[in-house]
């Protein structure tokens, strides 16, 4: 356990660079814009266009997205008491991903007002999932996390095996689309995808603040926290929907973006103890900015040509996967 005043410390640092991250990442890109463009809004300039059209939303959009998954992901291992679950273990992902491959092999232009046909299918993908999920769970008559662990596993692999049968079917543009899409992006115009998508992450985030005193009490063993009057059954079923469907927001805008969910929670339990009262707003602090900091880089590091966020998260996740696998851990998270 982290004493106070160092986690104190911790959230203060988290907070300075969740504000120095969203305040530099903007001017950052293919050629730097000058701080003053934060005052010519309007002016027509074609810096000023950039930055508040094209970056600043992108920003906006990344350290969202990455909020939402580090949280996900902290409550996700909490509630499986085990830090390699992902935001994306229970098949929100692959659920979503079959959702954007059958919108494009049936060649269809749908959309609603702000939000692409992609965009769409992939959200009631995600939903699909979480509603079979939850369903399997249920036939069992029991909502335990094994039972929901299993069902999200089978879930996950029966999506991904309709998506590799429809990538078999696909001709090559529609199989680039597809594929293209996996490697998540943050490529947004304007703020309509950001407004889109705050809902759905202020709502979950704020359902686990609220449960974070449930989750503390479910990492000593589901026993103790019955022994202390927490319903461990409605508490798991919020945690997964709230999860799931602010994971299914997310992939729905951005694409399945990988590991940010693991290495995020994991990193801040380190650093400042594993009480989730503390913890969730350091990790969502550090996610939208570890986000955020991947996409910059990804979009700069080869640039003219952006490398997807996805592809770098990936990368950057894929050791740090091994190194907690083979780290030699305590007890506990």
């Amino acid at each position: 356990m982290q004493p106070e005043n160092l986690q104190r410390k911790g959230i203060l640092a988290f907070l300075i660079l969740a504000g120095l991250v969203l305040l530099s990442a903007p001017l950052v890109g293919m050629y730097t814009i000058p701080p003053a463009a934060l005052l010519d809004f309007g002016s027509g300039s074609t810096e000023s266009t950039v930055f508040w059209t094209l970056r600043t939303p992108r920003v906006c959009l990344a350290f969202l997205a990455g909020a939402a998954l580090a949280v996900s992901g902290m409550a996700f291992q909490g509630l499986f008491r085990n830090p390699l679950a992902t935001p994306f273990t229970l098949g929100v992902s692959s659920g979503a991903a079959l959702g954007v491959g059958l919108y494009v092999r049936m060649g269809l232009s749908l959309s609603l007002p702000g939000i692409p046909g992609t965009s769409l299918f992939a959200l009631l993908g995600a939903l699909l999932a979480i509603l079979l999920v939850y369903g399997l769970s249920r036939a069992r008559k029991s909502s335990s996390t094994m039972t929901l662990l299993l069902a999200g596993v089978a879930v996950s692999f029966f999506f991904a095996s309709l998506l590799l049968f429809l990538q078999y079917l696909n001709d090559f543009t529609q199989s680039f689309r597809v594929l293209r899409w996996l490697m998540g992006g943050l490529e947004v115009v304007g703020f309509e995808p950001v407004l889109n998508l705050l809902p759905a992450v202020v709502a979950g985030t704020l359902i686990l603040f609220w449960l974070s005193q449930d989750l503390n009490l479910l990492l000593a063993g589901e026993e103790v926290a019955m022994s202390r009057g927490v319903d461990v059954r409605r508490t798991r079923k919020i945690l997964f929907l709230a999860c799931s469907l602010m994971v299914g927001a997310v992939v729905a805008a951005c694409g399945p973006i990988g590991f940010v969910g693991m290495m995020a929670p994991h990193i801040c339990r380190l650093l400042i103890g594993a009480n989730h009262r503390i913890l969730l707003p350091a990790t969502f602090l550090f996610g939208g900015s570890f986000l955020t900091l991947c996409d910059t880089l990804a979009r700069t590091i080869i640039a003219p040509v952006e490398i997807p966020v996805g592809i770098l998260t990936a990368l950057l996740g894929g050791p740090f996967f091994l190194w907690l696998l083979v780290r030699k851990r305590g007890t506990g998270l």
